[in-house]
């Protein structure tokens, strides 16, 4: 895995086992478990990317990896799987902005990665699959992102049959947020990510995140009435919310705005 920033905050973070098409082992998941979790406390880090080495985003799990893993005990699986799910969640937590992307494919966990971003924007030629039930398996510590991402019809639909699909596809679903041409246009919508995100204030965006998470699923009643009308007076009084208005007001860029 590797790890690259900008001092604009801007952040990749790159599969790289292009020889093994950027699918998961133990020591990539530890590795990327790592990065995200270090990312929640830098407060200078404005949008995440993941993408993948080589023009594959992931084949999903190491076939070398699994084969092992037949012959341990379920405890060491159960420890192995929850170790993908610490990952997961880690890169699910990031504060600042995610955003996978995809070109080639994404498979089975590669595709979880991808749902578990805010944004995924692919090449209209990646493909993407959740195969494992054709092993036997189940994709288990990846349903809950995809499950959001794409709803439960969908997800037990492409779980039970493990058929591949497009980008086209994906994007109809809502796996897939925005498809571009090719890895030229990804480039491209990257840039366009960044122009973007970095005009907005950070501290915001993590709030505006958060608020997501609590308000969806919840009852329109009183308290979630009263919680969003917190939430949004604390903004107005802030930091942030107080230079926003006034740079609005003043004609000029916030102080967080770049470029």
């Amino acid at each position: 895995m590797r790890l690259d920033s900008t001092a604009e905050g801007v952040v990749v973070v790159t599969l790289n086992r292009p020889q093994r098409k950027n699918a998961f082992d133990a020591d990539l998941i530890s590795a990327m478990e790592e990065a995200f979790s270090t990312l929640h406390a830098q407060e200078h880090v404005r949008v995440v990317f993941v993408r993948g080495a080589g023009g594959m985003f992931s084949a999903g799990a190491d076939l070398e990896w699994m084969r092992a893993a037949a012959d341990r005990s379920e405890a060491d699986n159960r420890d192995d799987a929850f170790q993908m799910a610490k990952m997961l969640k880690a890169l699910w937590d990031i504060p600042a902005l995610t955003v996978a992307l995809v070109e080639g494919g994404a498979f089975g966990g590669g595709a979880g990665v991808a749902a578990a971003c805010d944004l995924a924007i692919a090449t209209a030629d990646a493909k993407f699959s959740f195969s494992e039930v054709r092993l036997g398996l189940v994709p288990a510590t990846i349903s809950p992102y995809v499950v959001q991402a794409i709803g439960p019809r969908a997800a037990r639909g492409l779980f039970a049959t493990a058929r591949t699909f497009d980008a086209a596809y994906a994007e109809k679903i809502g796996l897939v947020t925005e498809v571009v041409a090719d890895a030229a246009e990804l480039n491209k919508a990257m840039d366009r990510v960044i122009d973007h995100i970095l005009s907005c204030a950070p501290g915001a965006v993590a709030d505006s995140k958060r608020l997501v998470h609590d308000v969806y699923g919840h009852r329109i009643d009183h308290g979630l009435m009263d919680m969003t009308a917190h939430r949004i007076a604390a903004a107005r009084v802030g930091e942030e919310g107080q230079e926003g208005v006034r740079a609005f007001l003043e004609r000029r860029k916030p102080s967080w705005a770049q470029g």
